[in-house]
């Protein structure tokens, strides 16, 4: 019987996350067979993923009901929820993190996004979240805003694990490094051990070549299309060998310190000209995650070639880049305004997803 083309992909050294959560999912047993005959390795969520689970199914009418009784706060209510789910995913997945001595196993939950430019209450909230689920495979989102990489160095200063969200720059992919580090260097001088702090950084992939390949046909590089967010990726990663094999690093990684993977996300194919599984067979290498939605994961389990490809033609990535550059496409002018974009989408999911269950709750009798 031919190997499981996902299950392959942990073969180079990459780790298949599932970037999906609803009840059903855990319920049927669905998500564990994926665990055991896939080899997913662990879970994402975001607004849009839980907004749609709610509105999707009656499975959370009675704990909205119940939950209504004591709080008539919308987001309360959403996290007394989302909590819920998080903790039954973390305990699926306690038999991956063991066995992977904390590598793998994490399931993430993010903070509201209302908080995208607020330090302090992201830090805040991290913090509530983090003791909520009391899991040890819990991983908490954060987005890699300005104003996040302050609360995210806070938070990996109290030994809390964290998934950064919405990385599209290899300038803030660094500063996102900068406060990983600076965070363990701070939960270490305080007197604590390292190594149980975990962490991953997301770099956003598709919703880049949507911005920039546009641009590339007036610029006459339309030989380029849906190249630069896989190209931007290799840099992002060259960042990462360099930083996760410095003298500084080194100190850390001798009290047992975890390199924060590079987590590849956004991966599914937005232009229908693209092969469904294009992000995640050009992405493929060592020391890395890859979060993929369920259609995705369905596409690469019946088509999808797994070989090590993330190191393949670094030279070229670099060329792609310079071309750009050459021809006046600033990637921190996309990458900026997809960071402000992906704030408000997330902003505008977690909004219907409120709404989603104040209907519900009214719906519950409240």
């Amino acid at each position: 019987m031919a190997t499981n083309n996902v299950k392959q992909i942990h073969s180079f050294g990459q780790s298949i996350w599932l970037d999906f959560i609803d009840r059903e999912i855990m319920a049927s047993g669905k998500l564990k067979k994926l665990i055991d005959e896939d080899g997913v390795r662990g879970v994402t969520s975001n607004p849009a993923i839980f907004e749609k689970a709610i509105t999707s199914s009656s499975d959370y009418d009675n704990d909205i009901d119940e939950l209504s009784k004591t709080t008539d706060d919308n987001e309360q209510l959403f996290f007394g929820l989302a909590v819920k789910d998080i903790q039954q995913a973390t305990d699926l997945f306690k038999g991956v993190y063991d066995e992977a001595k904390g590598e793998d196993g994490y399931v993430s939950l993010e903070v509201s996004p209302f908080l995208a430019l607020d330090t302090e209450g992201t830090a805040k909230q991290a913090a509530e979240l983090w003791k909520k689920v009391a899991r040890k495979n819990v991983m908490i989102k954060i987005p890699g805003t300005k104003p996040g990489l302050k609360a995210i160095r806070q938070s990996i200063a109290k030994g809390i694990n964290i998934n950064v969200t919405l990385l599209f720059g290899l300038e803030r992919y660094e500063a996102v490094t900068e406060a990983y580090i600076s965070g363990l260097e701070d939960h270490l001088a305080a007197g604590h051990k390292i190594d149980h702090v975990a962490s991953v950084a997301s770099f956003f992939l598709s919703r880049i070549d949507v911005m920039v390949d546009p641009l590339l046909d007036e610029k006459g590089l339309g030989d380029l299309k849906g190249e630069v967010a896989i190209a931007s990726a290799k840099k992002a990663y060259e960042i990462y060998k360099k930083i996760f094999s410095s003298e500084r690093w080194k100190k850390l990684a001798a009290k047992g310190a975890k390199p924060q993977r590079l987590l590849w996300a956004s991966t599914s194919s937005k232009n229908p000209a693209f092969k469904d599984t294009k992000y995640v067979e050009a992405l493929i290498g060592p020391d890395t995650v890859d979060t993929v939605p369920p259609a995705t994961l369905d596409a690469f389990r019946d088509h999808g070639k797994p070989r090590l490809s993330l190191t393949e033609d670094l030279p070229g990535a670099g060329k792609t880049m310079a071309d750009l550059a050459a021809v006046g496409i600033s990637m921190k002018e996309v990458t900026d305004k997809l960071t402000k974009d992906g704030v408000k989408l997330f902003a505008d999911a977690f909004t219907q997803l409120l709404q989603a269950v104040e209907k519900n709750s009214h719906r519950s009798g409240k």
